[in-house]
């Protein structure tokens, strides 16, 4: 699917001018790896407190399909480099995110402060060498009320996902996900949940301030076996790669950088995988905040 042309015009399109709230309706896959502290480092800004342990920060990707939206259908795949801190409350940060839609795109860079890019979003559908084993009981999901054990997968949908700037593409990632939906051994949606996603963005050149929105969602959530990812120089899928560490920060991190340590964060380890179907997703606009470290040189010097 091919990224519309983008406009010169700096207002935002129609759909976005009847929120906030915006709302997104379609499916997704929201999975978590453990992510080498260490790369995840390269784009948390230094005002805030990466929550690590033994080394690793809980991050992933969580990749949708919007058949409905303030842009319309869309395509959109958010690497979450990790989650940090700034009490009262933990948010996810975004590494990156690629969408196949210019408007989208403006509107995560202009209005949510988001490293938003355009991309490509290539799609087939192929039948799996062999079933996939059973996946080992999960204490977490079980804790949650929703099993762990996943089905065998027989068809997977392939995707390719290639970043594109003016008249350049670059291959980035492919991701190989069951494909469950028209199945009928797979009529167990799962159940009914609601739930607030926060995350933070800002401190991108077009919003320098340290953002927060949330993200309320109401969906049908089921685990599955995790996607595979794998990065488009080697031949086979792979689980873990490592970041070079940037001590500066990511407000100066080359975009160049950026994207090579996007790619470190989707081939980290997966831990689970949740599917979202029936989802309805809605975006509060971002709210100014001040980092804790920040608040306490104020403090310090009031005093």
């Amino acid at each position: 699917m091919a990224p519309e042309k983008e406009e010169e015009t700096g207002r935002p399109c129609a759909g976005y001018r009847h929120g906030p709230p915006w709302v997104f309706n379609g499916s997704a896959l929201y999975q978590l790896h453990l992510v080498k502290a260490s790369t995840a480092r390269a784009f948390v800004p230094r005002d805030l407190r990466l929550v690590e342990a033994f080394g690793y920060t809980l991050g992933g990707m969580f990749l949708a399909r919007y058949h409905d939206s303030p842009a319309g259908a869309f395509d959109e795949l958010v690497v979450i480099a990790g989650t940090v801190w700034n009490p009262p409350t933990s948010c996810a940060w975004a590494a990156r995110v690629l969408v196949n839609s210019v408007e989208a795109c403006r509107h995560g860079r202009k209005e949510v402060g988001l490293p938003s890019h355009v991309a490509t979003f290539s799609k087939t559908e192929a039948s799996a060498l062999g079933d996939d084993p059973l996946a080992k009981p999960n204490g977490f999901l079980s804790v949650l009320g929703i099993g762990s054990t996943v089905p065998k997968q027989e068809n997977r949908r392939e995707i390719e996902i290639s970043e594109t700037k003016g008249s350049s593409t670059k291959h980035l990632c492919n991701i190989s996900m069951p494909l469950t939906g028209s199945h009928k051994h797979h009529k167990w949606m799962g159940p009914a949940i609601r739930m607030s996603l926060p995350s933070f963005s800002g401190q991108t050149e077009d919003h320098p301030d340290l953002l927060k929105y949330s993200c309320k969602v109401e969906c049908r959530v089921r685990p599955v076996k995790p996607a595979r990812i794998w990065n488009p120089r080697t031949s086979e899928p792979q689980e873990c790669s490592d970041g070079k560490i940037n001590s500066v920060g990511s407000n100066v991190l080359a975009d160049s950088d950026a994207q090579s340590q996007s790619i470190s964060v989707l081939l980290s380890k997966p831990i689970f995988a949740l599917e979202f179907s029936s989802l309805r997703m809605h975006v509060d606009a971002p709210k100014i905040v001040v980092p804790q470290c920040k608040k306490k040189e104020v403090g310090y010097s009031s005093t």
